[in-house]
This record gives C-alpha cells, sequence and structure tokens, in this order.
C-alpha cells in the first residue's frame, strides 16, 4: 500500500507542477504580446483646396543654431519634432517645440529656428493641391 500511495503523491505533485508551469508560460506569453498604446497627438478639421491633394512626409534635419529664411510650404499640415527644440514663428505667433510634439502649420509665412544645442529633426506631413 505504501507504493500505491507513493505513486498517487507523485502524480498529484507532477500534475500540480505542470498546471503550474502552463499558468507561467501564459502569464510570459500575456507579457511579451501588451496591447497597443493609442494616443492622439493633434487633431485639426480643414477644408481642402481640392480633391486631388498631393501628401508628402518630409524629414528635415536641423543643425544646431540654424534658422531658415522666412518661407512658406506648398500646403498645411502637422509636423512632428522628432528631436531636438524648435522655435516656430509662423505670422504673429511664437511657439517653441520639442522632441515628442507636434503642432499644426498653416501654410503661411513662417521662420523656425533650432534652439537645441544639438542638432534637431522634424517630420513635416504636407497636405498639398495637386499641380
Amino acid at each position: 500500500m505504501l507504493k500505491i500511495k507513493t505513486i498517487k503523491s507523485a502524480r498529484s505533485v507532477l500534475i500540480t507542477l505542470s498546471a503550474l508551469f502552463f499558468i507561467t508560460v501564459q502569464t510570459i506569453s500575456a507579457e511579451e504580446n501588451p496591447a497597443i498604446n493609442r494616443t492622439l497627438l493633434l487633431e485639426n478639421n480643414l477644408e481642402l483646396p481640392s480633391n486631388n491633394v498631393n501628401a508628402k512626409v518630409i524629414r528635415v534635419t536641423f543643425p544646431p543654431a540654424f534658422k531658415t529664411p522666412w518661407h512658406t510650404h506648398e500646403g498645411p499640415g502637422p509636423r512632428y519634432v522628432v528631436k531636438g527644440k524648435l522655435k516656430v514663428v509662423e505670422g504673429s505667433k511664437t511657439n517653441t517645440y520639442s522632441a515628442g510634439e507636434v503642432f499644426w502649420e498653416s501654410g503661411n509665412l513662417m521662420s523656425v529656428e533650432n534652439i537645441s544645442e544639438d542638432s534637431s529633426e522634424i517630420i513635416i506631413f504636407e497636405l498639398a493641391p495637386i499641380k
């Protein structure tokens, strides 16, 4: 009878360890595949000048202390600062944007200055009418 109790005890321990193993594997798997995190950075309603729009994504790198001349872009759109810190003067408004921030550029006359000690980078999403 001692052998039967030992076998039943061993079987119980094996079943318990197997259950713990599968619970641990499922917990690890859930941590390896976390849910995505979706954050709205900018929203702007606009009326497009045409049904035919040329959408561009442009990466611009500014050397330290670089300042653009006054200029315009073909179209408005969101701008995402990837790296550094930029001072943006558009019309009568002056704002400073740092890495991770998004702003809306209207397409009006503007100037941008890199006020970082290192290079700055921006992604321009431009929505312009097809010419």
